[in-house]
């Protein structure tokens, strides 16, 4: 079997676009594969068109060295870019492989051990008493786990103050323990807005067990500011959604700075990469709590690979009450796993499991450039 075409396809999705990639062989197996660099979907485009330019002709069996060689055929290796790319390709190519073996893609990395993947829903108000409302629906809906957060009203102008924002969050949080109890499991997600100063007094605001997790408070260039930031909070951290390598996951890892791995299989590498870092983690006792914020070849990718994993919390997911995304369109993903709230289950099929009506794929890429946040005074912070 050969690689005979590679076909890239930047498309509008629900609220925003998709990097969807279709790898065809000379036995009319193909496969199907998803790159999660939001907002630089044309750079990845190019990259893939690259990568065909010496793909066609190969043994799509060969992931591997495949892998290996997008990753270590030019000088400069690596960097998010290159590695969204390849995440896709590798993607597709497990796909095409299950198909041929006729498995799913979970048996081609050691079989279940799940019937279901437990997953957590993300939702929030903008003041104590709708964070506190929202959560109740996530709750009634089926899920036990979630983020809850508190929607600053400055953001709308594109206005980020992290002094009022944390004080806000950190009241309505308080008063959703409250009212909740101690059994939901109960995040915050920052998106890296924060310095270490800032994430340290938001935990100090908040009682013992107000927070099962805090994700990405700052940014993670820097190992050592979250080694800091560690000796003064005691509140599990999720990180790891923007690494794009197993290299980058190292110090986080080995000097313990992280509780939950936030893995993106479209971004890392694919299931190839993926994988390493998963029995990495396990090592380490370190679950895995995996990014997923894309359409449904992210969903089946990382699903497959939950449950292979034994090391697994809770996959992302972008469907309850909290978010309307469309992301999961039945039009475009006619055949794609089940997803109900609280769970998804991979379908026993072989290779992902997902096919995709390539004549919805109808709606063109939407150039979208992403504002930075500001301050009242007019600098600029992270989005």
């Amino acid at each position: 079997m050969r690689i005979t075409d590679i076909k890239p396809y930047p498309v509008w999705v629900g609220r925003r676009n998709q990097m969807l990639v279709k790898v065809e062989t000379d036995e009319g197996i193909y496969g199907w594969g998803e790159s999660g660099l939001s907002s630089r979907e044309m750079g990845v485009k190019g990259i893939i068109e690259h990568y065909r330019e010496f793909l066609v002709g190969r043994d799509p069996m060969q992931r591997g060295a495949l892998w290996q060689e997008m990753y270590r055929s030019q000088y400069f290796e690596g960097g998010r870019t290159l590695t969204a790319a390849i995440s896709a390709i590798d993607i597709a190519l497990y796909d095409i492989v299950g198909k041929k073996l006729g498995v799913p893609v979970y048996q081609l990395l050691g079989g279940k051990q799940r019937n279901y993947v437990p997953t957590f829903a993300t939702g929030g108000g903008s003041s104590p008493e709708e964070m506190v409302d929202m959560a109740q629906q996530i709750i009634a809906a089926g899920f036990d786990c979630f983020r809850l957060h508190h929607k600053y009203q400055g953001e709308s102008e594109n206005i980020y103050e992290p002094r009022e924002a944390i004080a806000l969050s950190a009241e309505g949080l308080i008063k959703a323990r409250e009212v909740l109890g101690t059994r939901p499991v109960i995040g915050y997600d920052f998106h890296h807005r924060l310095s270490v100063a800032e994430t340290a007094s938001f935990c100090q605001m908040m009682p013992a067990h107000t927070l099962d997790f805090l994700e990405e408070p700052i940014r993670d260039e820097t190992p050592e500011a979250y080694e800091t930031l560690r000796t003064m909070t005691q509140v599990p951290f999720a990180i790891g959604e923007e690494f794009a390598s197993k290299w980058q996951f190292l110090p986080y890892i080995e000097r313990g700075l992280t509780n939950y791995i936030r893995i993106d299989v479209c971004n890392v590498g694919g299931i190839t990469e993926a994988m390493k870092v998963v029995g990495w983690a396990e090592a380490h006792y370190i679950d895995l709590m995996p990014h997923n914020p894309l359409g449904s070849i992210c969903v089946a990718a990382t699903a497959h690979m939950a449950m292979a994993s034994a090391n697994f919390s809770w996959l992302e997911i972008r469907e309850s009450p909290g978010e309307d995304l469309n992301f999961y369109s039945k039009e475009i993903y006619p055949v794609q796993p089940e997803i109900v709230p609280g769970r998804v289950t991979v379908l026993d099929r072989p290779g992902l499991g997902v096919e995709v009506d390539e004549a919805s794929l109808t709606e063109p890429f939407r150039f979208q450039h992403s504002e930075p946040l500001r301050r009242k005074d007019g600098s600029k912070t992270n989005s």
